[in-house]
């Protein structure tokens, strides 16, 4: 008998590691077994001083449906319900403090905590086919989890939209919002995310490391105590090596040698 398919592929090329999402007969919807293994290929991502960025796709005709209903109403216990809840705050936090950019790398559908993800992610490349959506509300189940990353990358106003009315929106609508940076045609999807990816990777990881840090945490402060942090983590930043490789490159008009120290 043949094994199963593993529920997530990871490949690493030129510092980029992709890891793709592979439950294509389920849209790649977000099962406790896919969820613990995205958690732990973040975790051995992290350790990896190879990977510079992270590309999160998905297997097949869309990027994420959510959560695995059928899953959910397998045991609709409280514990239960807790226990995979808890499990994607987990999840979507490990993204934000991957000390490494996460770009996703979005085509067909992205809704529910599928939208959640690309939400929570650095960078989100979409083909102008994609479309986004929380529409938890049709069903019963407002999107309350999703809402927290949402809330975060567009604004209330077009986020409370979204949760509200649970309609599709496309990749255009999506990139004015500021849920995605970039839509190209779908064809065009792969060669996008290597030029992103490949530009962002030829940075020194170290300097990539503290201002991802620095941007997500002077983001949740007030202005006052967003500038005494950034200026620590500036007066950090010149205290590392890369720092004077890197200005002693652009005075001498070389290429920096980095290092990640």
């Amino acid at each position: 008998m043949n094994a199963p398919d593993p529920v997530l592929l990871r490949r690493d090329e030129s510092g980029i590691a992709t890891i793709t999402l592979n439950r294509p007969q389920a849209r790649n919807a977000l099962s406790t077994a896919l969820m613990t293994a995205l958690e732990a290929a973040l975790a051995d991502i992290a350790a990896d001083a190879s990977v510079h960025v992270v590309v999160i796709a998905g297997a097949g005709p869309g990027f994420c449906a959510g959560h695995d209903l059928r899953e959910l109403r397998a045991d609709p216990s409280r514990p239960a319900m807790e226990a995979v809840f808890a499990q994607c705050a987990r999840l979507m936090q490990a993204i934000l403090n991957l000390p490494k950019p996460v770009i996703a790398r979005v085509h067909g559908i992205a809704t529910a905590a599928g939208c959640q993800l690309v939400a929570t992610c650095d960078l989100a490349v979409a083909a102008d086919t994609a479309r986004f959506a929380t529409p938890g509300v049709n069903i019963g189940l407002f999107c309350s989890t999703p809402m927290v990353a949402l809330t975060r990358a567009i604004g209330r106003k077009p986020a409370m939209e979204m949760l509200l009315t649970g309609e599709m929106i496309g990749a255009a609508r999506a990139r004015e919002l500021g849920l995605v940076n970039r839509v190209v045609p779908e064809a065009e999807l792969d060669a996008e995310l290597s030029r992103l990816a490949g530009q962002i990777a030829a940075k020194s990881p170290l300097v990539l490391a503290i201002g991802k840090e620095a941007f997500h945490r002077q983001a949740e402060m007030d202005v006052a105590s967003a500038y005494a942090f950034a200026a620590a983590a500036m007066t950090r930043n010149m205290m590392a090596r890369d720092a004077a490789e890197g200005i002693d490159a652009f005075l001498n008009k070389r290429v920096p040698a980095w290092t990640g120290t």
